[in-house]
């Protein structure tokens, strides 16, 4: 198969230096704020942005080593295979987050709850629009046992370094 080669368009600056204790999810991250320092030459990109309240940000866990297929989650206890959970060990060590964008400022991204550790890298912005974005009549599989956990008290230890 063939290789495929992606570069950063920029850089995620967060107040998080140590992925212990770190919120596991943006949901989870209220009132952190973060921001995007665009590559300069990605600027006429963010035309009509400005106008939506969330974007999803896709990113490379750039402190990620190696991965395993399976992976003790933050909400269980189990082992589960790395694709039916969002444990950063991934065989590409890819990562997503839906965040609140505060406001855009030349090639600076102001954003909110944000969940990943400050330098990461930035592949893509993409904007959030509920109507795509949201689904109804889902099943959740393993996580149903933990549907009613408060999500903004879980935090990351350091089963992922």
């Amino acid at each position: 198969m063939e290789s495929i080669t992606i570069k950063p368009i920029g850089i995620i600056h967060t107040p998080h230096t140590d992925i212990k204790n770190m919120p596991i999810q943006p949901i989870a991250a209220e009132g952190i704020k973060g921001y995007v320092e665009l590559l300069p030459e990605y600027i006429q990109g963010l035309k009509d942005l400005d106008g939506f309240s969330h974007i999803t940000l896709i990113y490379r866990f750039h402190k990620i080593t190696d991965y395993s297929l399976e992976v003790i989650p933050f909400m269980d206890d189990k082992p589960r295979g790395i694709f039916a959970t969002k444990a950063p060990k991934r065989p590409n060590a890819i990562g997503i987050s839906t965040v609140k964008l505060m406001g855009i400022e030349g090639n600076i991204i102001h954003i909110e709850q944000v969940d990943m550790l400050d330098g990461t890298p930035l592949i893509d912005i993409k904007p959030f629009y509920p109507r795509y974005d949201n689904r109804e009549n889902v099943k959740i599989g393993w996580l149903e046992k933990n549907k009613d956990l408060p999500l903004y008290k879980l935090r990351s230890d350091e089963r992922f370094k």
